[in-house]
């Protein structure tokens, strides 16, 4: 069961594109060892905007993950990769999950 969720949408400085591409691609791995994260989406929504989803138990999943090593990174690299940032914490109404 997730209740909380975030939905990221993220523009890519002109020229960054696929190094923020890349920085999806390589959290997933990170994300695979949270164990509260649920639910976690990379997506490309054009070829500079991309976003994540990511759904948790409850509020407690959603710090941990917002206090993480993906967070991290986004921070650490945003200044160089990322013309903007907007991050929604969402509850989430209704869910299908794999194995439920």
């Amino acid at each position: 069961m997730v209740t909380k969720a975030l939905l990221l949408r993220i523009e890519a400085k002109r020229g960054k594109e696929e190094a923020v591409a890349s920085l999806l691609r390589e959290a997933l791995a990170v994300v695979q060892g949270e164990s509260q994260t649920k639910a976690w989406f990379a997506i490309r929504l054009d070829f500079a905007t991309f976003g994540i989803f990511d759904a948790f138990p409850d509020e407690a999943g959603r710090e941990a993950h917002l206090s993480g090593q993906v967070a991290t990174a986004l921070k650490t690299r945003g200044e160089e990769l990322i013309e903007r940032l907007v991050i929604e914490q969402v509850d989430v109404l209704a869910a299908k999950l794999p194995g439920a």
